[in-house]
């Protein structure tokens, strides 16, 4: 990913280009192709406390210069009131993303880079500045460090209690402004002054966009000096670790194999199985989401705020761990979420503060189960599966035929039904205090997809495990549930499924996405006209160049824009707003009913066209997390989120080059000539 000289330097441009380094641990390095921070969490040092959670930022910014005959140019930028000072962007004349986030900097006839990179595995930050022209003259560079020590959501104040202190030694300095915080260590090879100022009114336009504090002080401690030479690049490592710089050069060493390798395709994970360069980008974006969780592995759901959620781990998981043959990864977050089942439910999070996990989804654990089978088709791996996934499997299918929380259960058509008041149990879960805003108690239609598909893979393991009348009773439930499925979610009138039946105000007809997991998921929810109509349906009237709308333009309660306060934001985020994790069910379910030819998933290929200019807008190299209803379709939500590259790289895997283990998505093939010859109902927009 490649920045021209004209858009790093034009200010709007470069600060709507957000960069990520994260480091496995749930901490991460980030900001913008400008160098100015424009969100409360960019920052150079941020680190979990607790692998992925009890994030903190600690060093948020540099402040540089370089020294040429008495001469002075600034490299960073800064955002204040009404003013930017300095416009170090205006000297930036390139920005790449390989092998990390890299600068080029020309001015008085010298030029210069600067990288930003951290090692997989530490608490590290490494920032280095190399002369690539100095025109004969002798070159100082001035760095100074910008410093908080707080939670990750919050802003930091100029305040009488920060410590001052510095403990300097040969090479390094060591700081701890708070003594809650980690202490901070620079490992470094200039000269360091401690001469410590403040520097206030530092504003964040993206928070102030959110409707958010916007304005943070930040404290410096001193300055580092250094002398550049084409021989020696200048270099500070920040990191919270006990390393020595011995330790911290080898880190360096060996994330620079780490990267190389990737690049020349050698190592077997970073190996894709097609040629199509949409693979090789989202592959390569996937590398940021698999994170430690204590000795296990888990996933995080978005930078930079989310944290590991077990619906969108497992939603993730196939497109993260299996397509990509990370199957050791696979099966640690499989059991990392496996032991905190508690009453036939995995957890839907895991708090930044505290331990005790929340409950409240009735999807997750069929996700989880789901993943399962993903795992096993893939693998092979009976003795996982039946020492770890079996048993998980098993105690959510029977926690959902017993009972469980927020009323979760197996009605007596054989359908899921559940919901409490005030709580949001699907996918579509915002909430403002009390006001669930997409109310969807009852049976959804999504639910009762995985739900027989749940019982799929339970029939086919306690088969494979020699319990056949577990798998009788498994094949039983899932006639019922399909009998019933196709009795009552076909809304006629419409053409298309119901979002929910059942629920608080009866059937709801609200055409949404939800439905097209009837298709993807399996082949006997449906008839194969029902299917095609679903399908179209969504297509015309929920389909953009970037995912798919949660609401139709033509619904009253449909919101083209996700802007402003919280509450606006949470009213209108599935409420029309677009999601590009959903292209991965459209793309499979729309290949299925066009008889899953090699023309058809030639063309369904055209339908992740605009992720794949979406790569160079945002989050670079990733997918955020949502988008405006409406053209341009603006990224908003997340920079970067795991969903959005996971399900469209399963979908280019699995559905689009035909590589699943299994031979991809099925289709109805042998029913293509009952398809129907006659368009939709709408035109749609």
């Amino acid at each position: 990913m490649k920045i021209p000289a004209t858009d790093c330097q034009d200010l709007g441009r470069a600060l709507s280009l957000e960069w990520l380094e994260a480091n496995g641990r749930g901490g991460y390095a980030s900001g913008t192709v400008a160098g100015a921070n424009t969100r409360r969490y960019h920052g150079l040092l941020l680190i979990a406390r607790r692998p992925p959670v009890d994030r903190v930022v600690l060093v948020n910014h540099l402040e540089e210069q370089w020294e040429v005959g008495g001469q002075t140019c600034a490299l960073s930028t800064n955002l204040y009131p009404g003013a930017v000072h300095p416009d170090g962007c205006s000297r930036c004349v390139g920005f790449s993303t390989e092998p990390w986030p890299t600068w080029l900097y020309e001015s008085q006839g010298i030029r210069l880079t600067r990288e930003i990179f951290c090692p997989q595995g530490y608490n590290l930050t490494v920032v280095r500045w190399t002369i690539l022209d100095r025109g004969g003259e002798p070159v100082r560079l001035n760095v100074r460090p910008m410093l908080t020590g707080r939670d990750h959501h919050q802003l930091h104040r100029e305040n009488g209690v920060l410590r001052p202190d510095v403990l300097i030694k040969r090479g390094s300095v060591l700081w701890q402004p708070y003594q809650a915080m980690p202490a901070v260590k620079a490992l470094h090879n200039g000269t360091y002054r401690h001469e410590p100022d403040w520097y206030r009114r530092i504003q964040y336009p993206i928070e102030q966009e959110r409707g958010l504090d916007c304005e943070e002080d930040w404290w410096s401690p001193g300055s580092f000096t250094f002398t550049l030479t084409e021989r020696q690049p200048a270099q500070i490592v920040f990191t919270t670790e006990a390393v020595t710089a011995a330790d911290a050069e080898e880190a360096i060493r060996t994330e620079q194999r780490r990267r190389s390798r990737s690049r020349r395709h050698e190592d077997a994970l970073q190996q894709a199985p097609t040629d199509d360069p949409l693979v090789h980008a989202l592959w390569r974006a996937a590398d940021a989401y698999v994170v430690e969780r204590g000795r296990q592995k888990t996933v995080l759901a978005g930078y930079p705020w989310f944290t590991d959620w077990g619906r969108d781990t497992f939603i993730c998981l196939p497109g993260l761990c299996l397509v990509t043959g990370r199957y050791a990864e696979a099966r640690q977050i499989i059991a990392a979420f496996a032991a905190h089942i508690s009453e036939g439910m995995i957890p839907n999070r895991f708090p930044d503060a505290g331990e005790v996990p929340e409950y409240n989804t009735i999807d997750a654990s069929l996700w989880f189960v789901r993943a399962v089978g993903r795992y096993l088709a893939y693998t092979g791996d009976q003795t996982a599966v039946k020492r770890v996934g079996w048993p998980a499997v098993r105690a959510v299918l029977d926690g959902y035929r017993q009972g469980t929380r927020y009323g979760i259960r197996v009605d007596t058509d054989g359908l899921v039904t559940g919901g409490a008041p005030n709580v949001q149990l699907t996918w579509m879960d915002a909430k403002v205090g009390d006001w669930v805003v997409t109310p969807r108690r009852g049976k959804a239609v999504e639910i009762q997809a995985l739900w027989v598909h749940a019982l799929s893979v339970g029939e086919a393991l306690a088969a494979r495990f020699g319990d056949k009348a577990y798998a009788k009773r498994c094949a039983e439930d899932r006639a019922r549930a399909i009998e019933s499925f196709r009795a009552r979610f076909w809304y006629a009138e419409g053409g298309y499924l119901y979002d929910v039946v059942d629920g608080e105000q009866g059937d709801d007809s609200s055409l949404r996405p939800n439905q097209l997991y009837a298709v993807a998921l399996d082949d006997q929810l449906l008839e194969a006209d029902q299917a095609w109509h679903v399908v179209l349906a969504v297509e015309v009237e929920l389909l953009t160049q970037v995912g798919l709308r949660t609401l139709p333009p033509s619904d009253p309660r449909y919101r083209p824009y996700y802007d402003g306060d919280v509450v606006s934001r949470d009213g209108a985020y599935h409420q029309g707003t677009v999601w590009a994790y959903l292209l991965g069910a459209f793309v499979a379910a729309w290949i299925k009913t066009h008889e899953n030819t090699p023309a058809a998933r030639h063309k369904a290929r055209a339908f992740l066209d605009g992720l794949e200019r979406h790569l160079g807008e945002a989050g670079l190299g990733q997918v955020s997390e949502i988008f405006d209803g409406e053209p341009p379709h603006r990224p908003r939500g997340c920079f970067a989120q795991a969903w959005s590259v996971a399900e469209p790289l399963r979908s280019l895997v699995e559905d689009i080059h035909g590589l699943a283990p299994d031979g991809g998505v099925a289709s109805w093939k042998a029913q293509s000539q009952s398809l129907p010859k006659t368009r939709a109902r709408k035109t749609g927009s």
